[in-house]
């Protein structure tokens, strides 16, 4: 049986992140898909919906715009993993597409105000929800003092060294290993306190978050998983890590050395053959250039490679989000077996961190991205997670230490001073 989603999509004159921060007081569900860089952003408050496919659903779209209705998807890493995640993961449905009543949205079409219902969308609710985004005050950033439960480099030497038999035994050629750390904040904080951050903030990236009732998950991510539009499909091959440097020049020669390192290279064009592969399986007028690039960040740099083509008839965004992820960027490779290496050695599930989180729109078309430099909250306490490729030659402390650089973007969304906007 066909669900039939009513949305009403309307141009709004306000600025979609003061209105999420006014609008969101009444909604326990939130979603969030913000890329930084380009007008690609969509705020979801409440959940009209959640299906377990589009297959079955159809749209009838009201309003002065065409804008199919957004649903927001997020997926853990290891979704079969027996072992228990902790108790906030743990809090979260277990639901793929997830469809809210009100979705705030910055896309090629302009800004947006969409109003979801599984009825024709009452014009009282248009207005009052377009009247209180007006009226929205400039958002504030706050500052949330806290204090990190460091772990312990023993034991992070320890998993290192377990990864690094398994590559000289033959079982991986990479296996990328995590590190989680507690944190507890000096006085509660909210969700928005955090988005807001991350945004105005200078963490580089997509700004992910999913709030269920007094739960969240958010974070800043520098890696796009999978993009699509119409045919057009475009990924990212991200791999391989140097730190960001103190100034420009410095930044220069550690990206110069970064590009000539031969470890971190192989690690990258792991990444680089297994997308390649995925796309020549699914797509023509596959494009993977054959050098990467440099993406800076703010704490660190990566080499990336941008990877595009074009879909076959009847594949769909759903199915190449399943194709590509896990990458051997955040598992290792071959990535079957370097996930069952990684539930032995890891010990904790790590459930959204480095899962695939987005949005997919009515008529198949969104992106997906890969949920690194994240956390998940109470507003209270949490863990903040990040971590690193290791392959043969790998230095347990180093690796450490580049990890305490990545988990910075996170920690960021606890400090609350200067104005990026």
């Amino acid at each position: 049986m066909m669900t039939r989603i009513f949305s009403h999509t309307r141009p709004i004159a306000a600025d979609v992140v003061d209105a999420f921060c006014t609008l969101q007081k009444g909604f326990t569900d939130q979603f969030v898909y913000y890329d930084k860089q380009r007008a690609c952003r969509y705020l979801g408050l409440g959940r009209c919906i959640a299906l377990p496919t589009l297959d079955d659903a159809e749209s009838e779209l009201e309003g002065p715009v065409a804008q199919p209705p957004i649903f927001f998807s997020f997926n853990r890493f290891d979704a079969e993993n027996p072992a228990p995640t902790d108790e906030l993961f743990e809090a979260f449905p277990r639901l793929k597409f997830m469809l809210p009543e009100i979705v705030l949205i910055e896309n090629e079409r302009g800004t947006l105000l969409q109003v979801n219902s599984l009825g024709p969308v009452y014009a009282g609710r248009i207005e009052r929800f377009e009247r209180q985004a007006l009226a929205a005050p400039p958002r504030q950033r706050t500052s949330i003092p806290y204090r990190l439960e460091v772990d312990s480099r023993e034991a992070w030497r320890d998993a290192v060294g377990a990864g690094l038999a398994a590559i000289d035994e033959g079982r991986v050629d990479k296996v990328v290993l995590s590190r989680r750390q507690k944190l507890v904040a000096e006085h509660p904080f909210s969700s928005k306190d955090l988005l807001v951050n991350l945004i105005d903030g200078p963490a580089r990236g997509t700004v992910l978050l999913y709030r269920y009732a007094d739960v969240f998950f958010c974070g800043c991510t520098p890696e796009l998983l999978v993009r699509k539009q119409g045919t057009q499909l475009e990924s990212m091959c991200l791999a391989g890590t140097c730190p960001a440097g103190g100034s420009s020049e410095e930044g220069e020669r550690l990206a110069a050395e970064l590009m000539a390192d031969a470890k971190n290279r192989a690690e990258h064009d792991y990444v680089v053959q297994f997308i390649r592969e995925v796309f020549r399986r699914t797509c023509y007028d596959v494009e993977v250039p054959a050098e990467p690039g440099i993406l800076p960040l703010t704490h660190v740099q990566h080499l990336c490679t941008p990877a595009r083509a074009r879909v076959l008839e009847g594949v769909d965004l759903w199915e190449m989000k399943g194709d590509l992820h896990p990458t051997p960027a955040v598992a290792g490779t071959p990535v079957g077996e370097a996930k069952m290496l990684i539930r032995g050695i890891e010990t904790y599930n790590r459930g959204f961190f480095a899962g695939a989180c987005g949005y997919v729109d009515g008529d198949g078309d969104g992106e997906f991205s890969v949920a690194l430099r994240t956390g998940v909250f109470d507003g209270e306490i949490g863990w903040v997670y990040a971590g690193c490729g290791i392959v043969a030659g790998s230095v347990a402390d180093d690796e450490y230490d580049e990890i305490s650089a990545k988990l910075r973007t996170i920690l960021s969304a606890f400090d609350g001073e200067g104005d990026a906007r």
